[in-house]
């Protein structure tokens, strides 16, 4: 099996597997946080997690097209959305973003369809009595519309920023070193005449995108800081390393993040770029990573011990590690817990994590 450029996915159903657990911790500095993974659902295919104002349901979308809702860990029989006769799902394909406004009136979803493009979609939700999210199909309202030629390095995180916009995340395109189908010349990362490679800012009154972030290969899941605002962003790596990328909120665009002159910390190809995001962490492959699945700097409350600290995995050794950021100084820890083919995080109403298990599906971080 060759290594994902981003989460690859099963897309049969797997039975639950007991969740594996990191051995003891490595000595470190007293009050260090360490946690475990207690299965909250069995979700299919699990891709992304949102929750909605005034709501205390989850929502998660499945890869195969569904978004389901979880409620007391139970998932509804009824799909709050069913899109599987129009996306075309397997391997990085299929329904990968999913975010609800800050006012919870519109759902917004992020998918390929069957001709293998991206799509960014509105939806108008209501209210249920018991305050659930109805969703009406037919005020489907299509904002962006990216053609991809190739299957692999779709991005897909959709989140709304502090500044209230909608932000999307695309990975470059695919093909090996941003070299793939139709890429711009010295590859897409680095062109601001391709969407691909990019965070963008989606217009979400008029439809569209504009450009935020260049220089970004895949960035899977990127999320903001409930408290501070600062953009986080786990960008997955080519042959080498995985990187993590912070910038402050105040200037959450208008970065070069470096692909695909850069790799993590080192240079990928020739070329100079001046003035690009370093990266806050480098995780080479050589340590068992393969895909970085970013996380959340967690604000819960019932971990007391992870304020602060900035949550995240990694596809391949599934190991939960934190990293905070001290005086310019980056600590990293081990969490002491792993999951199972981890294809994203979500964050509920409380600051709470989650884990979403493409093998084990919907997982809560509790303090142990």
């Amino acid at each position: 099996m060759t290594r994902p450029s981003g989460p690859t996915v099963v897309l049969a159903g797997a039975l639950l597997a007991m969740l594996t657990l990191v051995g003891a911790a490595p000595a470190g500095a007293q009050g260090e946080p360490r946690v475990r993974l207690v299965e909250v659902a069995p979700v299919d295919t699990p891709t992304a997690m949102a929750v909605r104002s005034g709501d205390d349901t989850i929502y998660v979308a499945e890869q195969e097209g569904r978004i389901v809702a979880v409620r007391d860990g139970e998932v509804d029989d009824e799909p709050l959305l069913d899109l599987a006769d129009r996306v075309q799902a397997g391997g990085e394909q299929g329904l990968l973003g999913l975010t609800f406004s800050p006012d919870g009136d519109r759902m917004y979803v992020h998918f390929t369809n069957t001709d293998g493009n991206a799509r960014v979609e509105e939806y108008t939700v209501s209210s249920d009595d018991d305050g659930t999210a109805s969703v009406a199909p037919g005020s489907r309202r299509v904002l962006v519309k990216i053609r991809d030629r190739e299957s692999n390095h779709n991005g897909g995180q959709l989140a709304f920023g502090p500044d209230g916009k909608l932000y999307l995340g695309m990975g470059d395109g695919g093909g090996g070193g941003d070299q793939g189908v139709g890429h711009a010349p010295g590859g897409n990362g680095q062109s601001t005449n391709t969407l691909l490679g990019k965070i963008l800012r989606v217009d979400t009154d008029d439809g569209g995108a504009e450009i935020c972030n260049i220089g970004l290969r895949n960035p899977w899941r990127f999320s903001f800081d409930r408290d501070t605002g600062d953009l986080w962003i786990g960008d997955v790596g080519q042959s080498a390393y995985e990187e993590i990328d912070r910038v402050p909120a105040d200037q959450p665009c208008g970065h070069n993040f470096g692909w695909n002159v850069f790799e993590g910390d080192e240079q990928y190809r020739p070329g100079q770029i001046d003035d690009h995001v370093e990266p806050v962490a480098v995780l080479s492959h050589d340590d068992g990573n393969c895909s970085v699945i970013g996380g959340y700097v967690y604000r819960g409350t019932e971990i007391p011990a992870l304020e602060g600290w900035y949550v995240f995995t990694d596809y391949c050794n599934g190991r939960l590690r934190a990293l905070q950021i001290e005086d310019g100084e980056v600590e990293q820890i081990g969490l002491g817990a792993s999951a199972d083919e981890a294809s994203s995080f979500g964050e509920d109403g409380d600051g709470e994590l989650y884990v979403l298990s493409q093998s084990d599906g919907l997982l809560r971080l509790e303090a142990r």
